[in-house]
């Protein structure tokens, strides 16, 4: 099953630029599930994580940001995160490269002055047709093994939320962020502590060597040469 919904939008404010979904009567997307898309979008902020999965029942929700702007899809629970992220982004080098190439150095200002939803709706053919490239998830895989196992140890990292937590507990996917930083500093203090501990019980072991080498070596020098 290829991703069932993806969209892209500004990220500065959450306004949809491109939208589409696979049509699919056995698993349709329901207007719950494109409002939560929605409200997930307006959540990201520049603060954000880069990347991040969200559960919602039996789907997932991926996002990833770049160049100010918010790529998101919906999959089945039970399709694999690293290829949810490889579509992404592949969606995003594909929109990047579409608005480059329509727009040229001023497709920024293209996006910052858009006033209306699903500006660049055109570009819903290319995102469908690569949607079709990923119905097969082995495949996908296949096709892009070399960039799987390079962005494995990344796509491990990456922080997973619930929908309620985010959406209905009203919390900051910035908020989400910092608390991750906070990790990350007090995991980099442990390390330090860890070290200092080290090197404190080393010298505890051979200080006292040390020392009375030194002694003797000084006492041999004023015996011998002073």
């Amino acid at each position: 099953m290829p991703p069932l919904l993806t969209q892209v939008a500004r990220l500065s404010d959450g306004l949809p630029l491109v939208a589409t979904m696979t049509a699919n009567p056995g698993v349709p997307v329901t207007a719950k599930q494109q409002q939560e898309a929605k409200d997930i979008l307006r959540s990201v902020t520049s603060q954000s994580p880069t990347k991040l999965s969200v559960v919602s029942g039996n789907n997932v929700f991926y996002y990833m940001t770049r160049d100010q702007l918010c790529f998101l899809t919906m999959t089945e629970s039970s399709y694999p995160k690293r290829t949810a992220f490889l579509y992404l982004d592949e969606i995003a080098d594909l929109i990047l490269g579409e608005l480059v190439k329509e727009f040229g150095n001023t497709w920024r200002s293209q996006v910052d002055q858009a006033a209306r939803p699903f500006r660049f709706i055109h570009y819903d053919p290319l995102i469908q047709r690569k949607q079709r490239d990923y119905r097969d998830v082995r495949a996908a895989a296949n096709n892009n093994n070399s960039k799987l196992n390079d962005d494995l140890s990344e796509i491990q990292s990456i922080m997973k939320k619930n929908i309620d937590e985010i959406l209905n507990r009203g919390e900051k996917l910035d908020h989400v962020s910092s608390v991750s930083q906070e990790l990350q500093q007090k995991s980099k203090d442990f390390k330090w502590g860890a070290k200092k501990l080290t090197w404190q019980a080393r010298l505890q072991q051979y200080g006292p060597v040390v020392a009375g080498s030194s002694f003797v070596a000084l006492v041999l020098y004023f015996k011998f040469f002073w």
